[in-house]
């Protein structure tokens, strides 16, 4: 739900997988035939996973890393991983490149970038939920535009501050 002003959208779990749901359905109506999934962590590995189970595609994870300070508010510098984890071989072929949104578009655009530049790559798309209106970076797949850029509250925000004695704490009798 987008607030009034525009300025935050709270997503529950349900809306959440209905929209990865629809992000499958948008790249599987477009007739794009992909050969591996890779998914950015952290927030491109829940639609990365389902992705990877609807299209029965191998799944790829790299982790890059931008929102630090501030509890995850404040974009700081971007790190990404000098490595791609995969089950076996190599990224390689049509590649479809999976996270949960285009903030900025400084993180897409670093990531195709240097995925661009990998020759066994032979085609690269991207993939996200949502694409805010400030992003420089528009990826070929989205569910939603928002042109308020939101601070999106995703359902799984609940863990960044939930520590085990307080998840023990959901379970005392």
């Amino acid at each position: 739900m987008l607030t009034d002003d525009g300025k935050h959208l709270y997503v529950s779990w349900d809306e959440y997988h209905m929209l990865i749901e629809r992000l499958a359905l948008k790249v599987h109506n477009s007739g794009w035939q992909f050969d591996q999934i890779l998914c950015l962590a952290r927030g491109g590995m829940r639609p990365g996973d389902v992705l990877s189970r609807v299209f029965d595609k191998p799944l790829a994870i790299m982790s890059t890393s931008s929102y630090r300070a501030e509890a995850g508010t404040i974009q700081g510098r971007l790190d990404m991983a000098k490595y791609i984890t995969m089950p076996k071989g190599e990224l390689a072929g049509r590649v479809l490149l999976v996270d949960d949104l285009a903030d900025s578009g400084v993180t897409l655009r670093a990531v195709v970038e240097r995925l661009r530049g990998m020759p066994a790559i032979t085609e690269l798309r991207s993939a996200v939920i949502w694409v805010k209106g400030v992003s420089s970076y528009t990826p070929d797949y989205y569910v939603e535009m928002l042109p308020t850029s939101p601070w999106i509250h995703q359902p799984f925000e609940e863990y960044d501050t939930l520590r085990p004695e307080g998840l023990a704490k959901k379970f005392e009798v």
